[in-house]
């Protein structure tokens, strides 16, 4: 595992919350154990949207995972403004859907695009596709797992992503698995990865997820 700098943890609040997932047990535990270890990160988890913006305060990363509404428009500004202060943000699996038609801003802007569907939750496989990508660092090339393999698809009037690696299956085709998007100002990555135990158990789910955290709260890895 990657270790901390002397400037401390890193500071990360989890957002969680919504349907069709087990968030408290793969994203509170599971995650926040994975991101915890060596000292690595001081993690706050929360399924309460509405304090969100308080605890942005002190936060170098935000993970959002949830499919649940964020409605408060002061919720909504304070995490475009977390993200245009060059605040860290990653995108896990339920986040990347089009979940919110009020606020199409989030996907335009923070995500570059979205989800509006999956193949049925089985085995597929992932390829690296940018090896010398901090996020991509000590992952294998290839490797398979059981997920929702989720048809990602590009907003063409978006900032762009950078696809380091991506997901395919014979009867959908390929699709951006873990990426970056070109944000202006903010380090974002998007990991469509995350169902339950096959993706958050997983070595290379886990070495994504460190690494992901470390290169967007510019911190030195080895």
């Amino acid at each position: 595992m990657p270790k901390t700098d002397n400037v401390g943890p890193i500071k990360i609040l989890i957002v969680g919350g919504g349907s069709s997932h087990d968030f408290e047990k793969w994203y509170k535990e599971a995650d926040k154990n994975t991101l915890s270890k060596d000292g690595l990160a001081d993690v706050i988890y929360t399924e309460n949207v509405d304090s969100i913006s308080y605890y942005l305060r002190d936060r170098d990363v935000l993970y959002l995972t949830n499919n649940q509404p964020i409605d408060d428009d002061r919720t909504r500004r304070d995490i475009m403004a977390f993200a245009n202060k060059g605040k860290g943000l990653i995108l896990g699996h339920a986040a990347l859907w089009y979940n919110w038609k009020d606020w199409p801003e989030y996907n335009q802007i923070l995500v570059s695009g979205g989800s509006r569907g999956h193949d049925r939750y089985g085995e597929f496989k992932v390829e690296v596709v940018n090896e010398k990508h901090p996020v991509t660092r000590g992952v294998p090339k290839n490797f398979s797992l059981k997920d929702e393999l989720y048809y990602f698809n590009v907003d063409p009037i978006g900032p762009g992503i950078e696809v380091l690696a991506a997901a395919s299956s014979e009867s959908s085709g390929t699709f951006p698995s873990v990426f970056i998007v070109k944000h202006a100002s903010s380090r974002i990555v998007g990991i469509a990865l995350g169902h339950d135990e096959a993706s958050h158990e997983l070595e290379a789910y886990q070495t994504i997820l460190t690494n992901a955290f470390m290169w967007a709260a510019k911190r030195e890895m080895p």
